[in-house]
């Protein structure tokens, strides 16, 4: 059975590739932070690998179409796929060559090439996963010039995947020599469900984390296995609501102190990117009368107060500004210049 919860858009259609033997030597899985690129990528390694599902001939993995549903989950080469830890299973990650800690480095993309030269030696597949494959051009074009060679001529048996939050940041040519997954946010009352279905969750708590989440069921997970999570986010709001009102020179404070976290852990730094954002578009909702669909409920107050000391238009200049300090982020600008900017833009209170 396939781990992937709210893709069945894509499970179907991958459950077709598989019955009739029809799958891409590449294929790019975008979709927003915590949505199941990485599950939906390892069940993809473990579908190709399945001890039970057949191994070299995907085309008689089924019987009937009916029958049609993903890895099994539970034989060694399933299991150990998940886990990350099979022997034919590559992961390339941002960082990975710490010469080189915020993009996917040439030496990292060489090693895969190699890796996938390679005749499988525990399963039937090679399988390479890139995550971050936004950052393969960033500021450069070996990496994603010599991936592009993987990708044009395969090797047999390989099955190249490539995970981003920005499909736009990726090559064209890559692009086009790969098979396109858009995962989707789940809808609320969906994810509300999955995770009210589970033991020991209230329907007071699965509201709230199907609310927090905004459809990436990873996140919401995360938070029933870490409470620590869900107060490192309220810690984080706290932070975002106090500099939103403080003087510049508070803010390029913050703004150098996040710049410099950025060679250590560009994730991490994205995601306080994507709070910022969450925020004052909730602000934006107030402002407009629609405080019904903000996702901080439990913050209406201090929202409420920024929305009435901000006008309409600053509020939205600054939303843009966030979106465009994750993309120069993403290019490999000056993390430092890039987020003063986005401190510079922040809405002014009306006097």
């Amino acid at each position: 059975m396939w781990s992937t919860i709210g893709q069945d858009h894509l499970l179907k259609q991958l459950d077709a590739g598989l019955l009739a033997g029809r799958l891409a030597h590449a294929y790019l899985l975008s979709g927003p932070p915590h949505v199941g690129k990485m599950t939906l990528a390892l069940d993809l390694a473990a579908a190709v690998n399945c001890a039970v599902l057949g191994g070299k001939q995907v085309g008689s993995m089924f019987g009937e179409p009916d029958d049609a549903r993903g890895p099994c989950g539970n034989c060694d080469p399933c299991a150990r796929i998940r886990r990350g830890v099979f022997a034919d299973l590559k992961i390339v990650a941002v960082g990975g060559d710490p010469r080189v800690a915020t993009r996917i480095s040439i030496d990292q993309v060489r090693e895969a090439e190699s890796f996938l030269a390679v005749t499988p030696v525990e399963g039937s597949w090679k399988v390479v996963i890139f995550d971050g494959a936004e950052t393969l051009s960033a500021g450069q074009s070996e990496p994603a010039n010599a991936l592009l060679k993987t990708l044009e001529e395969p090797p047999p048996q390989v099955l190249v995947l490539l995970l981003t939050t920005n499909e736009d940041a990726i090559l064209p040519t890559i692009r086009s020599r790969c098979r396109h997954l858009s995962l989707r946010p789940m809808p609320g009352d969906a994810l509300y469900g999955c995770l009210a279905s589970r033991p020991g969750v209230g329907s007071d708590t699965a509201r709230r984390l199907a609310r927090l989440a905004r459809g990436c069921p990873g996140w919401a997970l995360r938070a029933l296995e870490d409470p620590g999570l869900l107060e490192a986010y309220r810690e984080q709001l706290a932070q975002i609501a106090s500099l939103s009102s403080s003087p510049l020179d508070v803010r390029f404070n913050y703004a150098n102190s996040l710049a410099g976290s950025f060679s250590g852990d560009r994730e991490a730094v994205r995601q306080e990117l994507y709070l910022w954002e969450r925020w004052w578009r909730d602000v934006l909702l107030i402002k407009e009368g629609l405080a019904e669909r903000v996702h901080n409920d439990d913050w209406r107050d201090e929202l409420a107060t920024q929305a009435n000391a901000s006008e309409t238009a600053d509020i939205v200049t600054f939303l843009e500004s966030v979106r465009e300090t994750l993309g120069a982020l993403d290019a490999n600008v000056n993390p430092r210049l890039a987020l003063e900017c986005m401190m510079l833009a922040v809405p002014a209170s009306v006097a």
